[in-house]
């Protein structure tokens, strides 16, 4: 079984500067300015993906190639990963294409609950999710944002119960969080900088945003 490597582990790994860990995986926007560009790399993908077996999570849109990379067998990043991410960025330049490293980002949503088994399945029933471990769903056909249930002792009455997570590249979290204050948030708690801030709208809704080395 592949061994596990740590989001900084990934991040410095040679041949991986178009990557971030941005929460499950490590994920890679390249621009490809047309979609049948697009399509030119996205075939290059599945010809370097079967020849590993080793096969991620591709998004093609017009304009832009998303790969989000997993060992599945340990749910984790393993140096499979980071074998397939410089043969992806290596066709991507001998394509003429370029990767965004900004806009690459994974949203979460946090439910606290005083008894998290009280409240999970129906979550799971009423959006059709599946469980990964215990405390997390996931949308099985990749296209929602997972949910992370946790445990609230006391109830909490003097904030929100349920909030985003939005988990961006290290070197870009500070840039989203000005550009949030700028737009009208507030700063609610940042004594865990630069692991995650927590910030508030006008009226109170809140978000964290959150980088990854802090889970090394």
């Amino acid at each position: 079984m592949p061994e596990r490597l740590t989001a900084r582990q990934f991040q410095e790994s040679d041949g991986v500067a178009d990557w971030r860990d941005v929460g499950m995986g490590a994920c890679a926007c390249f621009r490809t300015g047309s979609f049948d560009k697009g399509v030119a790399l996205v075939d290059e993908i599945g010809r370097l993906a079967d020849a590993m077996n080793h096969h991620p999570d591709v998004d093609l849109q017009y304009g832009t190639v998303t790969v989000r990379l997993l060992t599945h067998d340990i749910m984790a990043l393993s140096e499979l990963d980071v074998q397939l991410a410089r043969q992806i960025s290596e066709a991507a330049r001998a394509l003429d294409i370029e990767a965004d490293t900004a806009a690459t980002q994974s949203v979460q949503l946090t439910m606290d609950a005083v008894v998290t088994e009280n409240v999970r399945p129906f979550w799971r029933a009423v959006l059709d999710y599946k469980e990964v471990g215990e405390d997390d769903l996931i949308d099985p056909r990749g296209r929602g944002p997972s949910i992370w249930f946790q445990q609230m002792d006391p109830p909490r009455t003097d904030r929100n119960r349920v909030h985003i997570d939005v988990f961006v590249p290290n070197d870009e979290a500070e840039a989203r969080v000005a550009a949030a204050l700028a737009a009208g948030g507030r700063l609610v708690d940042d004594s865990k900088a630069p692991d995650h801030w927590l910030l508030a709208d006008a009226e109170g809704n809140e978000v964290d945003v959150a980088t990854t080395f802090h889970r090394d």
